[in-house]
């Protein structure tokens, strides 16, 4: 686990920025990383979807939340379920921000990071869903369909309105990628943990501390490990050196095994905030 520097946390970085990197910051001086669980918007229905969402937010200190695309590639067979349920319930880009502003409303405060693929951005109007997102309360935009060579506009679109476009490395991700991404690279890095889609995993790579590192002499951002993680004991292991753990398809199995959903999630997310505790 790294020092999170105050050097990006200035005002001029954005309110989006300003609020993620207080959020690993926070989660820092009590955890070995930070909680960031993953669910999918309008699922398993539309109402019960923000239910988990609120109930999740009590033990999270970010969240990462999907928006419903019919080919949603980076995903494994648990998420894509859950995406093709939640667009047959009638949840779409548009209910999407409505959900979020409802939490809003609701009072979650916790950081939201909305991970959606391009072209349902793109179907919107790429300015028209920046705005609306930042009016809805997002704080940032988790694009993994769109590499940074060709995020540049939709970047700065959301730097404009105060949100932080968040880029993936790999741990196929040679040196001279690591660095092109910290260079653009705005309120963490999200490193994928495997080669391959989403999914709980029973062994994760043995080289991820490695890669950690690798990434921390490019940039003094926090470093979110996500895909594969799927026990509080994976957790804590990646949490020795990471700032956050992400774990999603392993939440959406927690609640599809019980009755009472917004109270498994969270069960579920409370047992990786447990794992990471530093007390």
């Amino acid at each position: 686990m790294s020092l999170i520097s105050d050097t990006n946390n200035s005002e001029e970085n954005g309110i989006g920025q300003h609020r993620i990197l207080r959020a690993f910051k926070q989660a820092q001086r009590t955890k070995s990383a930070a909680v960031m669980p993953y669910f999918t918007l309008g699922y398993p229905d539309l109402d019960r979807s923000l239910s988990i969402i609120k109930a999740i937010a009590l033990h999270s200190d970010l969240l990462e939340l999907g928006v419903p695309f019919s080919d949603p590639i980076a995903d494994g067979p648990t998420i894509q379920r859950s995406t093709q349920v939640a667009l047959e319930q009638g949840a779409n880009t548009t209910w999407c921000l409505h959900g979020v502003r409802e939490l809003r409303k609701a009072g979650v405060d916790t950081p939201i990071l909305l991970m959606g693929y391009y072209n349902p951005i793109l179907a919107y109007g790429e300015s028209k869903f920046i705005r609306d997102a930042a009016d809805a309360g997002i704080d940032g935009l988790i694009v993994p369909d769109l590499p940074p060579e060709e995020s540049g506009q939709l970047r700065k679109s959301a730097e404009e309105w105060g949100l932080v476009n968040v880029n993936f490395l790999a741990p196929t991700s040679n040196r001279r990628r690591t660095k092109q991404v910290a260079a653009a690279a705005k309120g963490f890095i999200y490193l994928v943990s495997v080669t391959g889609v989403t999914g709980a995993r029973s062994r994760l790579s043995e080289d991820l501390a490695e890669i950690v590192e690798r990434i921390r002499a490019q940039s003094n951002l926090p470093v979110a490990v996500g895909f594969g993680i799927s026990t509080p004991e994976q957790a804590a292991e990646v949490g020795q050196y990471a700032d956050g753990i992400i774990v999603g398809s392993a939440l959406i199995d927690a609640v599809d095994r019980s009755s009472d959903k917004p109270a498994a999630a969270a069960s579920f997310v409370r047992s990786l905030e447990i794992a990471l505790s530093l007390e």
